[in-house]
């Protein structure tokens, strides 16, 4: 598709429209936000991925500005479209000139368009809150020396995932697939599959586990049945059956105590990731490596990593992120207990918090005690910006929604610092207007400040 290079005019008036100018507040931080952040930037980093044939595309501020609203008001694509409609503040912060009454795009548009930017344009989206930050005096350069860096899970939107389910359901869509390509089976045991995993939960719940793995070894014997009726009537060519084929071998084969078990059919990268939580042993995702500034608490990293790799291995590859997001590498690195051992050889200095600390100079004893200034960070990451429950389909999904929940946290600080900055204006024209002196007006009050 082409990149669209004509823009309305805002100067030309509309007499049916009223322009967003006109009714919306200079002053608001989203107005004020909107002003600050250069979108050209990623008019210039997106052109590769354009076309010069076929249908002019949307504009990159209103895809990019809706990207940054979903994750920083944590709604879904569907969600952000009818707030958007409402709001006229989006509307200006996405880049538009009048009042519109009608969405802009229908919200798949939005699944297309995190497929165009991949990881590397959501890195560009979280560097330019950062650079935003700078240019407003929001984020000092020197917090870019000192980072604290640790890991979390980031849950993926599944079921929590048990033997006889998965059995069931694989069987379901090995019938499904077979059906769709003509293949008449054998037999389905659609019937009586259901009413084994029913009679399977009951049993469970009322704690007579010898009756529950007695109806598990019936679905268990169910779907192999079906797998091998497949494999026979297919002769080999199971065409796009053969990876639901794989995925039911591998349940048939799998044990309670092996490694790289399959957890979810249709996200099988899923993983099975015990962090010694009280109140959940288990959380089924990926892990993902933060990188905050220690003083200021802003996301300069955020990178999801499977395979579930040990905390330490994954530093370099942390600060490699935000060195090259930044452009600066940080001076010094905190990080907890489950680093030791890490294989970071870098010119960082790697600091792991001891539990010991007498000896320990007190300018190093601070920056250890602001290491668990990370932990409330990755907390309203979770609960504010859409990664409690990771609901981007994929491998790679798991990698932009870790980015974009990042930039929305920047995003909501940028906001606060905004209308803190307001707020001060405004406290300084009444202290003016007290002492009699001479009050600017807030536009030009803000241009003095930056």
């Amino acid at each position: 598709m082409k990149p669209l290079i004509s823009h309305p005019n805002p100067a030309q008036p509309d007499m049916f429209r009223p322009r967003l100018l006109d009714i919306i507040n200079p002053g608001h931080p989203l107005v004020k936000l909107a002003d600050a952040v250069d979108w050209r930037v990623f008019e210039q980093s997106l052109k590769p991925f354009f076309s010069h044939t076929g249908r002019q595309a949307k504009p990159v501020r209103l895809m990019i500005g809706l990207q940054y609203l979903k994750f920083a008001f944590n709604h879904s694509d569907e969600s952000v479209l009818a707030v958007w409609i409402e709001n006229p503040y989006w509307q200006y912060f996405c880049g538009g000139v009048f009042f519109e009454h009608t969405p802009p795009i229908d919200s798949s548009s939005m699944t297309y368009w995190r497929a165009y930017l991949k990881e590397a344009g959501v890195e560009e989206m979280l560097a330019e809150t950062i650079r935003t930050g700078l240019r407003g005096g929001f984020v000092k350069p020197a917090d870019l020396q000192r980072v604290n860096v640790d890991t979390t899970v980031q849950e993926k939107n599944v079921r929590f995932p048990t033997d006889a389910r998965l059995l069931d359901r694989s069987r379901e869509r090995l019938v499904k697939r077979a059906r769709a390509q003509g293949i008449v089976l054998r037999q389905t045991y659609i019937r009586v599959g259901k009413r084994a995993l029913r009679k399977q939960s009951g049993y469970a719940h009322a704690k007579q586990f010898k009756r529950a793995r007695r109806e598990e070894k019936r679905l268990r014997t169910y779907l192999g049945q079906v797998v091998r009726d497949i494999e026979r009537k297919c002769k080999g060519a199971a065409g796009s059956l053969s990876e639901e084929l794989k995925k039911a071998r591998r349940l048939l084969i799998q044990k309670r105590t092996d490694s790289n078990k399959l957890y979810s059919l249709h996200e099988p990268q899923v993983e099975c990731i015990a962090k010694g939580k009280a109140h959940k042993r288990y959380e089924f995702g990926c892990k993902v490596g933060f990188v905050s500034s220690a003083k200021s608490n802003w996301i300069l990293g955020a990178q999801a990593f499977h395979g579930n790799p040990y905390d330490g291995h994954t530093l370099a590859a942390a600060l490699e992120q935000s060195a090259r997001l930044m452009g600066v590498a940080a001076r010094q690195a905190v990080c907890d207990l489950g680093y030791r051992g890490h294989d970071y050889t870098g010119e960082c200095d790697i600091q792991i918090v001891q539990r010991r600390r007498k000896g320990i100079p007190k300018s190093l004893r601070y920056w250890w005690k602001r290491r668990s200034a990370i932990e409330p960070v990755i907390g309203h990451v979770k609960a504010e910006s859409r990664m409690d429950r990771n609901r981007l389909g994929g491998a790679s999904g798991d990698k932009l929604n870790a980015i974009l929940a990042a930039c929305g946290f920047n995003l909501r600080k940028l906001l606060r610092g905004f209308a803190h900055l307001a707020r001060f204006w405004r406290f300084l024209r009444r202290q003016w207007r007290h002492l009699g002196l001479v009050v600017a007006e807030p536009e030009e009050n803000l241009a003095m400040a930056a």
